[in-house]
């Protein structure tokens, strides 16, 4: 990756907040031409600065989810096993993000789910069927006040 200079980081700013907006409404926030502005973003889409472009859907709409924080702990470990879990998670669509973590716990999942069946599931599936998750903590959230998939980018 290019180290990105001033404008590419107002244009990600931008970006972050609505990726539906046109090279000429960032262009003016920013300051470049729309030219100029759409070569930027063809670039950052290129070099992989912006990984993907996604819909970020309501929960409400479909009916409601269940959010879930779930702790892993394996009880016999190795680089197998954990590269093994990893694409593992990649499969499972409920799994919003994997975080392989140091402390107590060696993965941190968020999840989304239809419901509490539709968890059990998942966790017969994928948990109990692994020998080398030793236990795993589940953490329900009861209501969402922030949710943010921005990054905190200054100029």
């Amino acid at each position: 990756m290019n180290a990105l200079d001033s404008f590419d980081i107002k244009i990600m700013n931008c970006l972050q907040e609505n990726s539906r907006q046109t090279a000429e409404v960032i262009a003016a926030r920013v300051g470049l031409s729309p030219a100029a502005t759409q070569r930027r973003i063809k670039a950052l889409r290129d070099n992989g600065s912006i990984r993907k472009e996604v819909a970020i859907l309501c929960p409400d709409a479909l009916g409601g989810r269940t959010t879930l924080i779930v702790q892993v702990n394996f009880s016999c470990g190795g680089e197998v096993s954990v590269e093994t879990f990893k694409q593992q998670m990649l499969q499972v669509p409920e799994v919003q993000q994997c975080y392989y973590v140091t402390g107590e716990f060696d993965f941190i999942l968020i999840m989304t789910v239809k419901d509490m069946k539709d968890y059990d599931r998942i966790t017969r599936q994928w948990f109990f069927k692994n020998s080398a998750i030793g236990r795993f903590q589940t953490i329900v959230a009861i209501d969402t006040y922030k949710q943010g998939f921005t990054i905190p980018l200054a100029v």
